[in-house]
């Protein structure tokens, strides 16, 4: 039996990159996986792919920055699949630029994006996982969150709040068996990696201890171990999976 059978997961920012990528992870483990994206058709696309590969997907129309787009992708999961046992807040964005001429519209951006969309999706799925007594809430993060990085204050600071959010969370839910974590990725070929410049990229892989980027299935596996039962007795954890690059 396939670790996640039986259970429904939704993942936002599902599209592309990470998300996609843990999409793919989570159905390939048995779950039923709502691809939550802007776009109608990006988030159908994901669910097509999920189902070519013998996997159940679905999506919906979600944009974590409205709450009442957050509240119908929800209404609709429950009302589609009867349950919600998985939430993957991977939904994020950049404007980076230093600080001094950092734009307010760029900073506010980046925090409604990668932070106050955790606490929008999260509410929302609260009633019916305390209903059921169970679930899983993982939160993607970041390394920047953890070390810094120079132009990216923005990004920091939404991805550090997040690690805040969740060790906050895994204990106001912990005693309706519900856990809550995050995964912090290190540098992970992504489309936004590859358009760095060869010279921009072997210097950033010599920082990193394993040598190499990290890959979107590096993530999605995390994220399927946290979704898990075999980590039932894990909750407010952050696993950074970096290779070394932050320690």
């Amino acid at each position: 039996m396939k670790r996640l059978e039986g259970r429904v997961a939704l993942v936002t920012g599902a599209s592309r990159g990470l998300g996609r990528a843990i999409a793919a992870g989570l159905a390939a483990e048995g779950a039923v996986v709502v691809a939550g994206a802007r776009a109608e058709a990006d988030g159908a696309a994901v669910a097509d792919e999920m189902r070519a590969a013998g996997g159940r997907g679905d999506s919906v129309v979600l944009d974590v920055t409205d709450s009442s787009s957050v509240e119908r992708a929800v209404a609709a999961t429950l009302e589609r699949h009867g349950r919600l046992d998985i939430l993957v807040n991977n939904a994020g964005i950049t404007r980076d630029q230093l600080l001094l001429r950092m734009k307010r519209d760029d900073w506010d951006a980046v925090l409604s994006t990668n932070l106050t969309a955790a606490y929008t999706c999260t509410q929302a799925v609260l009633k019916p996982m305390i209903k059921q007594r169970a679930g899983r809430i993982v939160n993607i993060t970041s390394v920047v969150g953890q070390a810094g990085n120079a132009g990216q204050a923005n990004y920091a600071a939404s991805k550090a709040g997040l690690i805040g959010f969740t060790k906050a969370m895994a204990l106001e839910v912990a005693s309706r068996n519900i856990t809550v974590n995050a995964v912090a990725p290190g540098f992970i070929d992504t489309d936004m990696t590859k358009r760095l410049t060869g010279a921009a990229q072997v210097d950033w892989t010599e920082k990193i201890p394993l040598k190499r980027l990290g890959t979107p299935a590096d993530i999605a596996h995390a994220v399927v171990f946290l979704a898990s039962d075999e980590a039932a007795y894990i909750t407010g954890h952050v696993l950074a999976v970096n290779g070394g690059m932050y320690l």
